[in-house]
């Protein structure tokens, strides 16, 4: 396979994966409306801490604010991202909500991809094990994998532990981390280091080939937030703290 980026994947699948996710990223901001953002209450008192002992201007402190917000929504998104790009490897498949991220198309790997290591909580590390066993004993030769793309150390062991009180254990699940996965699936003990360096070339390349309305949305809660204090001549921490808080007592006098 001669490619540009990766060795284990086609260079078009990769681009692929990367628009995907970038539509993710534009979706993500498109989103976030002033409505949306006071959704969950703005600490505004935290903020003001934020604000003076960070030396941040008020503004910046809120658009801070509300890209954290993206990137908590954005968060499956990148797991997305790393099930299309193993399911683009010879001889795998996405499941695209089939109830696995990852088969072998042979029915001999099934695998659950997790972002990150502590994702789960002990209930749903429960179900996964319960799941993952289920297909180890349906499908008689096929290994299953608990995937932690960001892993505390380089594994690939059998899932042995004690959740919820219950002993689990299973001679053909296992829990295996990001970069031994990719090892295991593309045949070459780098593919993710390729990844990591193929992305910045790849993203570039991709962005040069969309339209220059495309690569970029703007949320639009602080264009909304100034709007206001145009009128009420309010900071944009107070004009903030009055939207959500006017109803407690004191507050209606900002």
């Amino acid at each position: 396979m001669n490619n540009k980026y990766v060795s284990f994947i086609t260079d078009d699948h990769l681009l692929t994966c990367i628009g995907n996710l970038h539509n993710a990223y534009l979706k993500a901001k498109k989103n976030i409306t002033k409505k949306s953002f006071y959704s969950n209450k703005v600490d505004t008192i935290k903020l003001t801490f934020d604000a003076k002992f960070n030396g941040i201007d008020e503004e910046e402190l809120i658009q801070s604010e509300i890209l954290r917000q993206i990137d908590k929504s954005i968060n499956n998104s990148i797991g997305t991202f790393h099930e299309q790009i193993l399911g683009g490897i010879n001889g795998f498949e996405a499941g695209n909500l089939s109830g696995y991220d990852i088969k072998a198309t042979d029915d001999t790997l099934f695998a659950e991809i997790k972002n990150k290591h502590n994702t789960m909580n002990s209930s749903a590390a429960e179900a996964l094990f319960q799941k993952l066993a289920r297909y180890a004993d349906d499908y008689k030769k096929a290994k299953c994998y608990w995937v932690q793309i960001l892993a505390k150390s380089s594994c690939c062991e059998l899932w042995v532990g004690d959740i919820n009180g219950k002993e689990y254990s299973h001679s053909r699940v296992y829990k295996i981390s990001g970069d031994q996965f990719y090892a295991l699936l593309s045949g070459q003990e780098n593919a993710l280091f390729q990844l990591y360096k193929a992305l910045p070339g790849a993203i570039k390349d991709y962005l040069q080939s969309v339209e220059e309305t495309e690569k970029n949305a703007e949320n639009s809660a602080l264009e909304e937030i100034r709007s206001a204090t145009t009128i009420t001549q309010k900071t944009v921490l107070d004009q903030i703290t009055f939207e959500n808080y006017s109803y407690y007592l004191g507050f209606d006098d900002l």
